[in-house]
């Protein structure tokens, strides 16, 4: 199947990573976290903000609602595709957080959420968010440490292991440690940092807890034998209503 030559995902890896985000969306808390990002943002009517890497849509058509220009970028036609689908009213283009398809200073809002870790310079993506930026113009960028998935296991070395694994397959799997220091660097100002814990206690998560087993499995982390034991525990656990997912999440916001 032909792949997305920016993002090296066929159609079925979208498909299955929309699927993720949706679950993700879903979390307790994750629209009061989306709505802490607008707040951040300083959203003003017809505002022009970006969300870069917008996956299917949902911040890009929460923000319109709110009266800003919204554009969301994303470099899969497949995500883009299936965001107009689901948001026919809201714009959406195809770019790369490198290179984005905004004059110089043209926008009043720059968001990223769950996007830094997957790129191989997010340096470069913060100097081209300060480009796109007005002067007092505001970026947010929401993100996890992939080392930091606080599971309840029966097996914490096995558990530690098949985050670890899971971490390591990712391009910049612990970015939220250094955006603070990046937006510095960059010469922005006003630098906060928030942090905002997601719980889940109930089998929700399971289809991403499949994912990280599996994952770590493939890269030869753990034996197929012991993701599918770790699996079958967080199954039962979900089940049962005993299932413990933390995921803290870092919101990095700062003036151009």
């Amino acid at each position: 199947m032909t792949k997305n030559q920016t993002t090296g995902r066929t159609g079925e890896e979208t498909d299955a990573l929309i699927a993720l985000l949706d679950i993700g969306d879903g979390m307790p808390g994750a629209s009061e976290l989306r709505a802490r990002s607008y707040e951040l943002l300083d959203l003003v009517p017809e505002a022009a903000v970006a969300d870069v890497g917008c996956g299917s849509g949902r911040a890009v058509a929460e923000m319109a609602e709110r009266g800003a220009r919204a554009i969301g970028i994303d470099p899969d036609e497949r995500m883009i595709s299936v965001a107009g689908g689901r948001w026919p009213d809201a714009e959406f283009r195809v770019a790369q957080a490198y290179e984005l398809p905004f004059a110089d200073g043209e926008l009043r809002g720059y968001r990223a959420e769950k996007v830094y870790h997957v790129l191989d310079d997010p340096a470069r993506a913060v100097a081209e968010a300060r480009r796109v930026l007005a002067p007092g113009g505001r970026i947010v960028l929401l993100g996890q440490d992939w080392d930091t998935f606080v599971i309840d296991s029966g097996d914490a070395g096995l558990t530690r292991r098949i985050v670890h694994a899971r971490a390591d397959l990712v391009r910049s799997p612990r970015v939220v440690r250094r955006t603070r220091n990046l937006l510095l660097d960059a010469g922005l100002t006003d630098v906060t940092v928030e942090v905002r814990t997601r719980v889940c206690t109930d089998a929700t998560m399971v289809p991403a807890l499949a994912d990280l087993a599996g994952k770590a499995s493939a890269a030869g982390a753990v034996t197929d034998a012991q993701a599918e034991s770790w699996l079958a525990e967080q199954r039962e656990r979900g089940r049962t209503g005993r299932l413990f997912l933390a995921l803290p999440m870092f919101v990095t916001a700062a003036t151009r």
